[in-house]
Parts: structure tokens; sequence; C-alpha cells
């Protein structure tokens, strides 16, 4: 008996563990053009990012920033998440490529007039943010993909706070 459910166990084990690989590795590849497209800039230039771009932009937000920003809140200001609106209020607005990485490497307060710098991981702060330190432009440039791309996934709550947490 007990062998049965030690070969069930691992039946399911493996089973499990090759719908992980095989199923949910396909995530950025199943994205179409449409949804891995997103604004480059404040002039409204679209940048279309590439499968591998959305996977690494994935694993590198789960890996540097998922502590804090989990679903798109803000553990520190649930009020003030990673949802369109709230990118686009921000001075200034941080709802394109190039905002967000400019803000990943050296952050300012909500309203702009503030450096939060030690703070908010960042690349200048990488001393204080270990996680920080090795991330290249290009990692960075992922990250705020992985960002824009979130709302249109049709995930409600990317970004809800406290509304949903």
């Amino acid at each position: 008996m007990f062998r049965i459910r030690k070969s069930i166990l691992l039946f399911l084990t493996i089973l499990f563990g090759c719908f992980n690989l095989f199923v949910l590795s396909t995530y950025a590849i199943d994205l179409d053009e449409n949804t891995r497209s997103v604004t480059m800039d404040s002039s409204g230039t679209i940048k279309t990012l590439t499968p591998e771009q959305v996977k690494r932009g994935k694993r590198l937000f789960n890996n540097t920033c998922a502590q804090c920003h989990n679903g798109g809140i803000t553990k520190t200001n649930p009020n003030i998440g990673l949802e369109p609106e709230s990118l686009s209020l921000a001075t200034p607005a941080r709802d394109n490529i190039n905002s967000l990485v400019d803000y990943m490497k050296s952050p300012r307060s909500y309203d702009g007039e503030i450096s939060i710098i030690e703070l908010h991981p960042s690349i200048k702060s990488a001393e204080i943010f270990p996680k920080m330190r090795n991330l290249t432009d290009e990692d960075l440039v992922a990250i705020a993909g992985h960002i824009l791309i979130q709302p249109k996934l049709g995930l409600e709550k990317w970004g809800g706070g406290k509304i949903y947490y």
C-alpha cells in the first residue's frame, strides 16, 4: 500500500513538473504582438517586446521587485500601484519604458520633487540594494515591459492596492 501511494505521489510530482515546464513556460510565447507592444517614450513611440524580453522581464520582476510590488501593488503605499492610472499620474509620468527605466535608475517621489534613492531599490543605490547590482539597461527595459504588459492580460487586480488586498 505504501509503495502504491509513493508511486502515485511521484507520478503526480513529475506530471506537475512537466505541466510547469511545458505549459507555463510558453506564457511569453503565447502573447500576440499587440499584447507585447508597449509605449517606449513620452512621444508615444511603440515598441514590441520579443517573447524572450517578456519572459526575462517577468523573471527579473519576480526576483527583484515582487517583494514590495507583488501583483503590482506598492506595499509601502497601497494607494499607489503599478497600474496604468497611477503610473500616468506620477510626475514625471512613468507610463512608458523610458520613464520606468529612468525611475529604476534614480527613483523620485510620486510628485517628482524628492530623490528616494536610499529608500527604493535603484541602480544608483546598488550598494544598499544588492539585487540591483548586476541589472543592465536591457534588464531594466524587460522589467518595465513586464510592468506595462500586466494590465493587458486581463488581470484586474494588477496594481489594485487596498481594493483587492
